[in-house]
């Protein structure tokens, strides 16, 4: 991991920073130098995290709070400008399909719920914090985080709600130039993750969604144009990138860290060979 210090003196609120892409962004920040703000539904392993980037001589809070609603959006809003006085970097993580199936067997309360967990707290926090870095008047940067999910199978209410997110970034951009917060996208593809420490399915899946679930891990198995999945630091450095001044001249973007594809030697069994006369 660099050792450089982008993030001197910033602040950085972390959504769904528990684990995963979150808690490698958390990680990645805090040792650039900013303080941050770990926020997650689940209390317990939000503490664990904080106590990690402690270890780690990270200076690190907490709030747990539901994302899904304003309430729980603004709790974490104060829970930041309580910690730091002001916030730079707002880093939207929170989200993740719950269910893998064709769209015509979620029941409504399942699509409500993809919802509530994946477009919801993006939405909800940034409204909460925009006003806050206005008046900061030193700019700014939010990175959100959507899915190639969008161009994928078996997750179309999440697949909406991620392009909803992405819609919502160009968008915003447009209207906080003026202030000079920055708003950026990612949309993920696979990312191998460890063991999460808090479960996404409220109910066991029945035996037709275990084989879906099957289904769907190969076919997203051939469509990535990368032939692995990602890492969480290889996913947490772009997002580095785009909260840090390095990025200062970038905003509206989203980038595809998922980028979908089929290799050449995919399709033709080896690698294409190099001319025996190449003189580069």
């Amino acid at each position: 991991m660099t050792t450089c210090r982008r993030f001197e003196t910033k602040t950085a609120v972390v959504t769904g920073a528990a684990q995963g892409i979150g808690f490698a962004v958390a990680l990645r920040l805090g040792k650039e130098g900013a303080a941050v703000l770990i926020v997650d539904k689940e209390e317990d392993p939000a503490r664990e995290a904080v106590d990690a980037l402690k270890g780690q001589g990270i200076e690190a809070f907490l709030v747990a709070a539901d994302l899904s609603t304003y309430a729980g959006a603004s709790s974490a809003v104060r829970g930041a400008l309580d910690a730091f006085g002001h916030i730079d970097i707002l880093i939207n993580n929170v989200g993740g399909t719950i269910w893998k199936k064709p769209f015509w067997f979620y029941t409504e309360e399942e699509i409500k719920q993809e919802v509530d967990r994946s477009f919801w707290p993006t939405l909800w926090c940034c409204r909460a914090a925009i006003p806050s870095m206005i008046r900061n008047g030193n700019g700014g940067s939010i990175v959100n985080v959507g899915s190639n999910a969008t161009r994928s199978v078996f997750r179309i209410p999440y697949a909406a709600s991620k392009g909803g997110v992405v819609a919502m970034t160009t968008a915003l951009a447009v209207e906080l130039a003026d202030f000079g917060v920055r708003v950026n996208c990612v949309t993920p593809g696979g990312t191998h993750v460890q063991d999460r420490k808090t479960e996404r399915l409220p109910r066991p899946p029945t035996p037709q969604e275990e084989k879906w679930d099957r289904d769907f891990f190969k076919y997203i198995a051939q469509e990535g144009l990368i032939d692995r999945l990602a890492t969480v630091d290889e996913q947490a450095a772009v997002i580095a990138f785009l909260a840090s001044d390095d990025a200062s001249y970038v905003t509206g973007e989203v980038i595809d860290t998922g980028k979908h594809g089929m290799s050449l030697s995919r399709v033709t069994g080896q690698k294409t060979d190099v001319p025996i006369d190449d003189l580069s």
